[in-house]
């Protein structure tokens, strides 16, 4: 059993540890090497501590709360750790671990050009925040560290402030991010209305006698939101541009963790505060992922910037990662508690296994763009030849995220799978048509998403180089491979040992949607799924493949030993082999933009020099150029920001420069919300 003085030990133990690493990396920023190993030596310490308390919170079941009174009305410094809360935390100090193992030798390429310092300080601060948010237990605390978080993700996204495309990526965030924040605040004061407290224990008991339509204005608040933090569409349009800003191993935080801090809350609100779910609200939800994962993935697939495209495919996973939460909910509305149990865990499985192949495949990425100094995948071409390393664990990631056996990937699709065909199973009419359209929505999904990774992976590391820079590459340094291999070597062991490992998020679904039936029956061999509907053995998989791999290679080195292999250039008709040649990024992706040419509404710009400028017969060069535009801009929140500004206009004409005016329109306000008082 886990004592409260443990709990308080580790855990203001990694708040110094994190506050001490922010403000040393400041005191220290006119040296960059000591700016660098201060910041990060004390955010691998910080989030080691972390993984302790959180690991060992989820071992034993231990939950607990510390509380330390405020003297400021209705704020409590309240932290809690229950196993939802601590399963965030662990994937929080996780990813950070390892991505500030990744920074050691990743920041030192903004030596002399950045403030090393201001980098670490804002970095300590990012960690600590999200796991304070993870953690709160106080409505009006958890806004601050949310405030917090929202502020040192937004200077770090501006790191690089010599960019014009990075200022303008940081301000769209800033604006979205505290949109959604209005919103949240919105669900909360409704929640305190009908709690009176802003402790969330006092909420959740008080909210059983709310009224309907107070609880599904609260979960449709809550929804829009943490949904803006998280990258749903229509709310994403921040995204795609502010992850690719930032430094590499921060963009691993935000699109590997730091969206999860949404769908964290989204969960606590929809299933653990608010009582009697409809089944509108796990409907609605099934709908945003199936959406977002179909469109984020086809976004991805159209676009060549290497950290964009990245930062695309988080839209389509917290798509995935909705549809089981979405499940869950249905389930949970139509009390079939053993499935929304089974719902859940997939949405935490695919939560996690996120965070770990989406974190190596942005580490992968800054690491080829700290030697290229592009992230134009147009430019990149035959890397493998000079970083092999880091070549292999990019592909790892890739197979992963497009969940192939025997990564974790493939699992937790798998149990989402699992999920949304009980729902068809099991439901009639509205319901089952959601489910059947999330089924094909993840089956599509995962095929496109196979095909972007092989055009991400073949455009970057195959072939031959399509840019001066990439003759000039080296290999990763040793901080740069131990944060890409120990990443890759999770997404296999979250695979193999599926089996466990849901056992464990058993306890965590468990904890949340309260039923004495048990959803899953795990076991380290074989996981089976309620009424044997189906099975899977991860580790019989990865020791199949083993063998398969280790009978393929013996049998190919024993036709092939005495063979004499004689390596050479291709031939190609007497003419050498140039880049030209080479299918590009944009010839692979050009079919299927075509295909969904009406969703995805390509532009088309031609350019052709001629070399005689009288003749128009013989040109000298063709260049074609396709770019996408994010519908939602022109079609959304333009004519919303058009409104706003008719709306402004209008009302600006109150302001006719008289006090007089002014003291009368204060007298008329407070005539009215005495009247609105009174009644």
């Amino acid at each position: 059993m886990l004592t409260p003085i443990f709990f308080s030990t580790i855990f203001y133990t990694l708040i110094f540890l994190f506050i001490s690493g922010s403000l040393g990396a400041l005191l220290f920023k006119k040296n960059d090497e000591i700016a660098n190993i201060v910041g990060n030596v004390f955010a691998i310490a910080g989030s080691f501590f972390g993984l302790i308390l959180s690991g060992s919170t989820l071992l034993s079941g231990t939950a607990t709360t510390l509380d330390q009174p405020s003297t400021f009305p209705m704020l409590n410094f309240t932290f809690s750790f229950d196993p939802l809360s601590t399963f965030f935390m662990f994937i929080i100090s996780l990813i950070s671990l390892v991505c500030s193992i990744y920074a050691i030798g990743y920041v030192s390429h903004y030596y002399k050009k950045y403030s090393i310092g201001v980098l670490g300080f804002f970095y300590n601060l990012f960690i600590l925040s999200m796991i304070l948010v993870a953690t709160a237990h106080n409505a009006l605390l958890f806004l601050i560290v949310w405030e917090l978080m929202s502020l040192a993700s937004y200077f770090l996204v501006i790191y690089e402030r010599r960019e014009a495309t990075n200022i303008k990526a940081g301000s769209l965030y800033f604006m979205m991010t505290h949109i959604g924040t209005a919103f949240i605040i919105f669900s909360f004061l409704l929640m305190y209305s009908s709690s009176g407290s802003f402790d969330f224990t006092v909420i959740k008991n008080s909210l059983i006698n709310t009224s309907p339509l107070i609880q599904s204005l609260i979960f449709l608040s809550a929804l829009i939101g943490f949904g803006t933090k998280a990258g749903i569409i229509p709310f994403h349009i921040w995204l795609p541009n502010a992850h690719p800003a930032a430094p590499s191993h921060v963009s691993a935080l935000m699109s590997g963790v730091m969206i999860k801090t949404g769908i964290y809350m989204l969960i606590r609100i929809s299933l653990d505060l608010l009582p009697n779910t409809p089944m509108w609200w796990g409907i609605t939800v099934l709908i945003i992922g199936a959406v977002s994962s179909l469109l984020g993935v086809l976004y991805a697939l159209a676009e060549h910037n290497l950290k964009k495209l990245l930062a695309y495919h988080s839209i389509e996973n917290i798509g995935i990662i909705l549809l089981g939460l979405g499940s869950s909910l249905v389930f949970a509305s139509a009390g079939l508690y053993s499935l929304a149990i089974i719902g859940l865990i997939a949405s935490l499985y695919h939560t996690i296994n996120h965070a770990i192949f989406k974190a190596l495949l942005f580490l992968g990425a800054g690491s080829v763009i700290a030697q290229t100094h592009t992230k134009n995948i147009e430019e990149y071409g035959g890397l493998i030849k000079y970083m092999p390393q880091t070549a292999f664990f990019f592909l790892i990631g890739s197979m992963a995220i497009s969940a192939l056996p025997p990564f974790n990937g493939f699992f937790s699709e798998w149990l989402t799978f699992q999920a949304l065909f009980h729902g068809i199973a099991s439901f009639d009419f509205l319901p089952k048509f959601a489910f059947i359209l999330s089924a094909g929505a993840l089956a599509f999904t995962g095929g496109l998403a196979a095909a972007c990774f092989v055009k991400a992976f073949g455009a970057t590391f195959l072939a031959r180089p399509r840019s001066e820079e990439v003759s000039h590459a080296k290999e990763s340094s040793l901080s740069l491979k131990i944060g890409m291999a120990s990443l890759a070597l999770l997404t296999v062991i979250f695979g193999a040992f599926a089996g466990s490992i849901s056992g464990l998020l058993e306890k965590v679904a468990g904890s949340v949607i309260k039923t004495p039936q048990t959803a899953i029956q795990p076991q380290f061999i074989s996981i089976s799924i309620q009424n044997s509907f189906s099975t899977i053995s991860m580790p019989m998989i990865l020791a199949l493949i083993t063998l398969a791999t280790i009978i393929t290679s013996g049998v190919i080195f024993l036709i092939t030993k005495k063979q004499k292999v004689s390596i050479d250039r291709t031939w190609n008709c007497g003419t050498d082999l140039t880049p030209r040649m080479e299918i590009t990024a944009t010839g692979f992706s050009k079919s299927f933009i075509t295909v969904f040419k009406d969703i995805l509404k390509p532009t088309k710009e031609t350019e052709t020099e001629y070399h005689d400028e009288e003749s128009n017969y013989f040109p000298k060069v063709n260049a074609i150029t396709l770019e996408l535009k994010d519908i939602y801009i022109p079609y959304l929140y333009q004519p919303i920001n058009n409104l706003t500004i008719k709306i402004a206009d209008k009302i600006k004409r109150v302001q006719i420069g008289h006090i007089s005016a002014y003291i009368l329109y204060i007298f008329v306000t407070l005539i009215g919300i005495l009247f609105v008082l009174a009644f």
